[in-house]
């Protein structure tokens, strides 16, 4: 499509278009400055760059032509929304717009200052009429992982089509059965938002699209543990958070092409990082597109990053809905299995989060950890207290950091950072 159609487009959405424009302007010189001066990149990222640059385009393009079609797009902020029943009821699943300061005056209308960033900006994103996946939307699909998600939604749902998911805050029997009623209530109203019946055959098809692009993911991770790193932290973040947006069949394919260029430069010792260069790993709160400040710094100051424990990272992908379920009650069953064992820092307690954390240290051959958390986001702020006493235990240095989605931390955040790095070498 022609620059002139795109707007036409997004001016059908409602989007503010000087304000829009201006926003891509600037994102496109932050991508090309934190992406393209990277030296040594592998060829396959050229199709995520694409992706970047057409995501508000090209791919906004696809949603509405299948929404002409007849099917509906689902917005999700979170992986705790089961993305098989979307699939299965032949509707679009995406993520929406949060990783940067966005209509923040606006949000900070419907919710107090003191909320984080994450939350300010899916809410300024849609006041200032600035993401057209909001926009695309025939709903949007919240979920009670923490006390401001909760109260936010309520604010939310008077400017767009709202359906909020209860996730239980523990992993009791009764917790279980709670959430497995949470599925199903969302599996009717996929049924009754698409006009179509969820069957065996159509939930096991959407079950191995979507553990397909898991297990494309793991692969990666996997290779991520080589020594020299075969991939930057930043093309890696990239790809996670592609993963949220892309087709789901056409995003399995690339990343599969990418890891076959990616064991290629393991077989010949090459990598973008000089060998035995401080490996790190990310822990904490998810990085949504355009927040690539931390991983940016990290990356300038000497080391490279390895692995994400977050929900854009191994939260997501670690496990698998067992595929060997016949009926359509089996694979409700399953799904519901595989959800429960995410460990997100709402569960109560969470002692399998702080195995996981060190496990993945372990296996990604990590000199030390990197604990992120948005300021204001107390899940993760509590839980980086825990994770730091483990890791210490596990003999495994870490930093924890606190910070938003502004840049006046970065000269701060750069200092303790290569302090860090320093000391790991």
């Amino acid at each position: 499509m022609s620059e002139a159609s795109y707007h036409e487009m997004w001016e059908r959405l409602n989007l503010d278009l000087s304000a829009h424009d201006a926003l891509l302007e600037v994102l496109g010189k932050f991508y090309g400055d934190i992406f393209m001066s990277q030296q040594g990149r592998l060829q396959g990222m050229e199709y995520l760059d694409f992706v970047l640059s057409e995501v508000h385009g090209l791919r906004i393009k696809e949603l509405r032509d299948a929404q002409a079609e007849g099917r509906k797009v689902v917005g999700t902020f979170c992986v705790f929304v089961p993305e098989e029943l979307t699939l299965a009821a032949d509707a679009v699943h995406v993520g929406l717009c949060s990783g940067a300061d966005a209509g923040t005056e606006l949000a900070e209308k419907m919710v107090p200052r003191n909320t984080c960033a994450l939350i300010k900006s899916f809410i300024g994103f849609k006041m200032a009429k600035l993401c057209p996946y909001t926009e695309s939307c025939d709903l949007i699909v919240g979920e009670t992982t923490c006390d401001g998600k909760k109260k936010a939604y309520e604010a939310f749902a008077e400017v767009a089509p709202m359906y909020v998911m209860e996730v239980p805050q523990q992993k009791r029997a009764a917790d279980r059965a709670l959430f497995k009623a949470e599925v199903l209530r969302y599996k009717d109203e996929m049924e009754r938002l698409t006009g179509r019946t969820i069957t065996a055959e159509s939930l096991a098809r959407s079950i191995r699209i979507v553990n397909d692009r898991r297990r494309v993911l793991q692969r990666l991770n996997a290779l991520r543990a080589a020594d020299p790193a075969p991939i930057s932290g930043r093309d890696a973040l990239l790809v996670n958070q592609v993963a949220f947006y892309d087709d789901p069949v056409r995003f399995t394919q690339s990343i599969n092409a990418l890891c076959d260029q990616m064991e290629q430069r393991i077989a010949a010792g090459e990598g973008v990082a000089p060998a035995h260069a401080p490996r790190l790993l990310l822990a904490g709160c998810p990085m949504a597109v355009p927040n690539w400040k931390l991983p940016y710094v990290v990356e300038s100051s000497g080391a490279v990053i390895v692995g994400e424990e977050s929900c854009i990272g191994t939260r997501n992908t670690r496990d698998l809905v067992d595929e060997s379920g016949q009926s359509l009650d089996e694979m409700i069953e399953a799904i519901v299995d595989r959800y429960m064992r995410i460990d997100c820092a709402c569960f109560t307690p969470n002692a399998e989060r702080m195995d996981n954390v060190a496990a993945l240290a372990k296996a990604q051959n990590a000199d030390g950890v990197i604990q992120y958390s948005l300021l204001f986001c107390q899940p993760y702020e509590h839980e980086a207290i825990k994770v730091g006493k483990r890791l210490d235990a596990e003999q495994i240095p870490s930093l924890a950091i606190a910070t938003d989605y502004s840049m006046e931390d970065v000269e701060q955040l750069k200092t303790r950072v290569e302090a860090f790095v320093e000391m790991l070498k």
